[in-house]
């Protein structure tokens, strides 16, 4: 399916990037549907994401994760995911399909300066892994899946809406 014709945004990046807070924007501003994959998640299975990786562990909070994304069947939807959502390839493939993917791109120390809260948040990292090793980590993988790279350094989210709406294939 190329990208005309695909109708969802998807939206993935780092912890305290902003998915959430952009896409409920984004999806105001386009007049679509919002969906968050870590609030669906957390919905379905009745438990936080901390509580799901505390029992179950690392490995499969990322198959529920996976599996969870791979059942959501929307059209014309903003779609903000779980940073870890780039480790499932299924998952991943299954967003691109019907799904333009925009990277939202930010210096990890600005990332360190945001994001607080990391033995509560429901952060996948390994044990003995800092933020630092998450980040070397996961930009490739987001690199690879992404339509579109937004760098979101020194901008506010209505600046980042903006620059995504240009950035769109929309018709």
């Amino acid at each position: 399916m190329d990208s005309e014709t695909k109708s969802n945004i998807v939206l993935v990046g780092m912890p305290g990037v902003g998915k959430s807070t952009v896409g409920v924007l984004l999806a105001k501003q386009l007049g679509r549907y919002f969906l968050d994959t870590d609030v669906f998640i957390q919905v379905v299975t009745e438990r936080n994401l901390q509580q799901i990786i505390d029992e179950q562990g690392l490995e499969e909070f990322r198959n529920v994760e996976e599996s969870h994304v791979l059942c959501i069947e929307v059209e014309n939807a903003v779609i903000a995911t779980g940073g870890s959502v780039v480790y499932g390839e299924k998952a991943m493939a299954h967003l691109k399909e019907n799904g333009v993917v925009v990277h939202l791109d930010l210096p990890l120390e600005k990332i360190k300066q945001r994001v607080q809260n990391l033995n509560s948040r429901g952060l996948v990292i390994e044990k003995g892994k800092t933020l630092d090793d998450l980040y070397r980590q996961r930009q490739p993988l987001y690199r690879r899946y992404a339509d579109i790279t937004i760098d979101c350094t020194d901008k506010n989210q209505d600046q980042l809406v903006a620059e995504i709406i240009k950035k769109l294939p929309l018709s």
